[in-house]
């Protein structure tokens, strides 16, 4: 299948899910987050979850990292460009919603990509390749293909991967791992 086709089919899925189907398929992906290496990780990029999009929710993954005294960065998107810009993300720090319902940190201290160790990637669905299917933007696509070499990127999805992608590009930029409900 092709990513229109993918995004409309996955979106679908995600959205039928029960809060119970939700919440243990959660449990699940959080379990093998909380079980990863991170002892030469300092800086880690998250993504805020939109609710209305049925996405995983984060807050359990950003308080597992800030208790391992990680610090924690978010982005702010740039519509003009497609592109994002990313902030820490203190305890205190106050979100707004952008004009597509995505949580964003309002004054931040700006963080640089190069100082970014590892990041989580949303998604709608991967393929065997670690190729994903978002939204459709590619704010992330170009995000990772900015970031040093040796930055870890884990996608995080709820289904399992498709076989293939059939539309990649040379600007897709694979995941290093994607994590699901095993």
């Amino acid at each position: 299948m092709i990513k229109s086709e993918l995004r409309k089919l996955y979106k679908q899925k995600r959205n039928t899910l029960t809060p119970s189907e939700k919440e243990k398929l959660e449990e699940n992906i959080y379990q093998q987050i909380f079980e990863l290496k991170n002892d030469n990780i300092h800086n880690v990029h998250l993504f805020l979850s939109m609710r209305k999009f049925n996405e995983i929710d984060m807050q359990p993954v950003i308080d597992f990292f800030r208790e391992k005294e990680k610090r924690i960065i978010v982005s702010r998107c740039n519509f003009e460009n497609d592109s994002l810009t990313h902030f820490y993300f203190e305890k205190d720090a106050k979100l707004e919603l952008n004009k597509f319902g995505v949580p964003e940190p309002v004054k931040a201290k700006e963080a640089f990509i190069k100082d970014i160790d590892l990041v989580f990637v949303p998604m709608l669905i991967s393929d065997e390749q670690n190729y994903r299917v978002g939204y459709g933007k590619g704010f992330y696509d170009r995000f990772l293909s900015e970031c040093r070499e040796d930055t870890q990127t884990i996608g995080l999805n709820f289904f399992s991967p498709i076989k293939k992608i059939e539309d990649t590009h040379e600007f897709d930029v694979p995941l290093d791992i994607v994590i699901y409900p095993k």
